[in-house]
């Protein structure tokens, strides 16, 4: 029976799993942040916060214990200088698993295991997802006249109208605009043949008195 035995055995025995607990948790202790399943996450974060406890005790007992762990000198160094004097007022929970979403290989579920003090990063979105949201948005901006519904509203008008604005001369008939015109020199030209006809009369009246 399986009494006090906890944990994942992942598919590997004891050494094997102990070997990739001392490479996970090295990997997060140099670099802050490390990519993996949900699965091992869970397991090296514990781990990964024993060591940087060890490391805020900062005694040679404790350097001898991670030492002994990690299997690094250098990475050992870097934990008991640089990584655990940053959570020093830190009562715990130096860790934190952000889940990504399955792999696309074997469709295991991944995520990132990072330091606290680093900052989230979150995937970069496909293009199709980056092309759905710029069409919500433009879909959202856009003003109501340019709704499929308005727009045919605003298209459609009455045939008579378009006839009533433009009234083009049938052939042979002078535009109407000239038609004015025509009429104003016709008027001009009456009053001055009359005033020449009765100054012809007056003339030959006078010639004849002579």
């Amino acid at each position: 029976m399986r009494h006090a035995r906890h944990g994942k055995k992942l598919g590997r025995d004891a050494a094997h799993r102990k070997a990739l607990y001392a490479n996970l948790a090295g990997a997060l202790i140099e670099h802050g942040r490390i990519k993996t399943t949900v699965t091992k996450a869970k397991a090296v974060k514990p781990i990964a916060e024993q060591m940087i406890t060890l490391g805020r005790r900062g005694d040679i007992h404790a350097r001898r214990q991670a030492t002994a762990f990690l299997r690094s000198k250098d990475v050992v160094h870097k934990l008991f200088t640089e990584v655990a004097p940053a959570f020093a007022d830190r009562p715990g929970g130096y860790a934190r698993i952000v889940k990504l979403g399955p792999r696309q290989g074997d469709s295991a579920e991944m995520a990132y295991l990072e330091l606290v003090g680093e900052p989230v990063e979150f995937k970069e979105k496909r293009p199709s997802e980056l092309d759905a949201q710029a069409r919500a948005l433009a879909h959202e901006e856009a003003p109501e006249s340019t709704h499929p519904i308005h727009a045919e509203a605003h298209d459609e008008k009455p045939e008579h109208d378009a006839v009533a604005e433009v009234d083009e001369p049938d052939e042979g008939e002078e535009p109407d605009g000239e038609e004015p015109e025509a009429a104003a020199e016709g008027e001009a030209e009456e009053p001055i043949s009359e005033e020449v006809a009765a100054q012809a009369e007056a003339d030959a009246e006078l010639e004849e008195e002579l």
